[in-house]
């Protein structure tokens, strides 16, 4: 789940780190009374939203006057930002972040990410700050450094004298900057992040370490145990069939493709994936419906899938195991015969009662397309769009 620039200033503030002043907004008014909370004439304006590059998309602005904060913030709110992260749709800013302007000194990057590769919590820091870490990474590897985090959260002392060292950190900044970086690693354990980054963090013209941007993006899966957190989650900042799928317990992820795709199980909805790529179409969505599959979450899956005008065909790849085949069948009918599919319907089963299933989708009154195996399948979804 990501998180606005202003909620992830909030969860490190309470881990002491040091942030310039901010007041958040969403309506004129609020704009009124963050700006006389903060009684600066510099100011910085910022779009929330979950998106990076916001500065080249016109979300961020310096405003040197009261009267010209009020100004910028209320262009900003319910702007459309669109940028890299966010595709062509772009998404809208509810809310605008008013924060004090700062005298920059220099620009560092620190950062906590999970490395898939040693499937550990990792440290990242970079005397570079102010560009994505993976433009450093590909430019000047030399300047970034990795280090393991315990996953107590915790660095050993040898670690932050590493990083001191790396960053050229020496005297007050030093203690200050070892200070930043063991409450980061230990903020990322605490909050159950996937991403927990300040970039830039810079050093003041009087000195002084301080947090100018901030991102988290925290796991789904431990949400549970995160109440506080979860209720940063923000539906405005997600497709709609992206929230509904979130209402219906379903995995998914839009894409820019024409064949919808409906699978049990991560792993089987990438190979699908792949093997509609191979077969010279794109996918429309990722969808995994789960090992368990309801007929009502296999409906509310149709729904979402036909709710994009580029759906062109429709390829559902089950494999029965907790849930057999027959109830999979069932479910397929009840919800095609409801929606009245309008596009191609190719259905794979391999499991539990594969034979039973099969038979009822081909005994059924409904245009369904079976398949005998994947490659068939992806040969059959694909023949009628070329």
């Amino acid at each position: 789940m990501n998180t606005h620039e202003y909620q992830a200033k909030e969860v490190l503030q309470g881990y002491g780190i040091p942030i310039p002043k901010f007041a958040v907004a969403s309506t004129v008014e609020e704009i009124h009374q963050g700006i006389k909370s903060l009684g600066q004439n510099k100011l910085v304006i910022k779009a929330q939203v979950h998106a990076g590059g916001r500065g080249k998309a016109g979300g961020v602005k310096l405003a040197t006057s009261p009267e010209e904060a009020l100004i910028l913030a209320k262009g900003m709110l319910g702007m459309k930002l669109v940028t890299k992260q966010t595709g062509k749709e772009g998404v809208i800013a509810h809310q605008v972040m008013l924060s004090e302007a700062v005298d920059i000194a220099k620009e560092y990057y620190i950062g906590c990410v999970i490395d898939r590769a040693t499937a550990q919590p990792i440290l990242i820091v970079s005397p570079e700050g102010g560009v994505e870490i993976e433009e450093v990474a590909e430019r000047s590897p030399e300047k970034i450094l990795t280090l393991p985090i315990a996953l107590s959260g915790h660095l050993r002392a040898y670690q932050l004298w590493r990083v001191v060292k790396f960053m050229g950190w020496k005297g007050a900044l030093a203690k200050q900057g070892m200070k930043m970086v063991a409450a980061l690693a230990k903020a990322f354990i605490e909050t159950d992040a996937s991403l927990l980054e300040i970039n830039p963090l810079v050093v003041t013209a009087q000195g002084e370490l301080l947090t100018l941007d901030a991102k988290l993006a925290i796991d789904d899966n431990a949400l549970f145990r995160q109440p506080v957190l979860a209720k940063y989650y923000d539906p405005t900042q997600m497709r709609a069939a992206e929230v509904e799928a979130n209402l219906h317990d379903l995995a998914y992820i839009a894409l820019d493709g024409e064949i919808g795709c409906m699978v049990n199980g991560a792993g089987l909805a990438m190979a699908t994936m792949d093997i509609i790529k191979l077969y010279g179409k794109e996918p429309a969505n990722f969808l995994d419906v789960g090992g368990g599959a309801t007929k009502e979450k296999v409906a509310a899956g149709f729904k979402i899938i036909l709710s994009d005008p580029n759906v062109k065909a429709i390829l559902v790849n089950i494999f029965g195991g907790i849930m057999n085949c027959t109830t999979i069948a069932e479910g397929i009918i009840a919800a095609a015969k409801e929606l009245d599919i309008h596009v191609p319907l190719v259905v794979r089963m391999e499991g539990t009662h594969v034979e039973k299933g099969r038979l009822l989708l081909e005994e059924s009154d409904v245009k369904i397309i079976p398949a005998k195996d994947l490659a068939d399948a992806a040969l059959k979804v694909t023949e009628g769009l070329k």
